[in-house]
Formats: C-alpha cells, sequence, structure tokens
C-alpha cells in the first residue's frame, strides 16, 4: 500500500530502523516519480513519509544519497525480473515472450519506479549515468548468455543482439504506457513485440549441445 499524508505514520511514532528505511523510500519514490529529482524536495519527502527532517536525514545524509539508493533498489528489481524470465523455461520462444513481458511488467508497475531508471531527469550525474546503464548491461548480459550458448556465437556478437533485444522490449513498454491505448492491453503489446523478437532471433540455428 502506498504511503499517502492520510495513511502515513504520525509524526514521532517509532519503527525498526529497516522498516524506517523502507517507509522512507516508498515516500520518496512517490514524490520523485511525480515531480522529477531538481523539484522533489525533501521537506515534502518527510512530510509524505510522516516524519521530520531530522529523521529523513538521519537515514540519508542528503536527497542524492536517497535517490540513488532508490534507484538501486529500482535497478535491481528490473535485472532480477529478467534474470527470473530466462529461466523459467528452456524453450527460447517462451523466453523471449517471458522477457518482453519482463519489461512490460515493469514499466506498468502503478507505482512508476522504471521513470527513476529510464527516464530519469539527472542522467548527467556520474553515479546516476552509470546505475541506469548497468540495467542495461546486466540484462544484455544475461540474454547474451542464453544467445551464446544456444546459437554458438561470440561474446561480443551475442552482447550486440542482447542490447537490441532489451532496448526493443524497454523503448517499446514505455511508448505503449505513455500513449495510453485502451484498446491495446499491456498482454497483446508485450506479445506483439516479442513475436517481432523472435522473428529476428530464431534466424540464429540453435547449435548441437
Amino acid at each position: 500500500m502506498s504511503t499517502t499524508p492520510e495513511t502515513a505514520p504520525r509524526r514521532g511514532s517509532r519503527l525498526p530502523r529497516l522498516a524506517r528505511r523502507a517507509q522512507l523510500l516508498e515516500a520518496a519514490q512517490e514524490v520523485f516519480v511525480a515531480n522529477g529529482y531538481h523539484a522533489a524536495a525533501m521537506d515534502d519527502i518527510a512530510d509524505r513519509a510522516g516524519v521530520s527532517k531530522p529523521v529523513l536525514y538521519q537515514h540519508f545524509p542528503g536527497k542524492l544519497e536517497l535517490y540513488l539508493a532508490l534507484l538501486d533498489t529500482s535497478c535491481e528489481a528490473i535485472v532480477a525480473s529478467v534474470q527470473e524470465a530466462l529461466k523459467s523455461t528452456e524453450d527460447n520462444k517462451l523466453r523471449v515472450a517471458a522477457t518482453m513481458h519482463a519489461f512490460y511488467d515493469y514499466v506498468a508497475n502503478a507505482q512508476g519506479a522504471f521513470r527513476l531508471v529510464f527516464e530519469s531527469d539527472l542522467t548527467n550525474e556520474p553515479a546516476v549515468r552509470e546505475r541506469v546503464d548497468r540495467v542495461t548491461h546486466a540484462c544484455a548480459e544475461a540474454v547474451s548468455e542464453v544467445i551464446s550458448a544456444d546459437a554458438g556465437l561470440s561474446r561480443e556478437q551475442s552482447m550486440v543482439l542482447a542490447v537490441s533485444l532489451v532496448g526493443m522490449a524497454q523503448v517499446s513498454a514505455r511508448y505503449w504506457l505513455g500513449e495510453g491505448n485502451p484498446s491495446l492491453p499491456q498482454e497483446h503489446a508485450a506479445d506483439l513485440v516479442a513475436s517481432l523478437a523472435w522473428r529476428g532471433i530464431r534466424g540464429f540455428p540453435r547449435t548441437d549441445t
């Protein structure tokens, strides 16, 4: 459940440190997603979480540190989803579909965490850029391992194909969400792009094991 001013704990209420940190990150995500990094204020985040600013600063020394902690969580979530999708089946056609659906599920999440990763207004900050690039690289690495093992391609060849697939997934998912077209449900959109990706990647013959 999202933390709102109505549902947030009263100021001064005590929580275990990890629970408080999770609460602050949830509140920060809502503020950063709604306002972007530059327009977000620590006052707004503290108010959303129902805590004083000193409590917020006890956990995060500044706005950038808070943003990076939240970005780490968001990045880990999409990478884990892609890795889980790839491990979900040995059928490569189904693997492609599962990976596309992982990206669409992530983008369609009501909390909007994908905006922190793929639409950040702080990409000129090296620490942010490094994390965003790491997402693409980590997802592509996972995909490339499957491509290399099955098609017998080199790591370099497999990575080019994998980065292309990852880019197709995240860009198309963001486009679909931005259009907000109810006539094309999420499942159908993901299946459509998965079909396109599979028609391309299946052209590389599977090697004998």
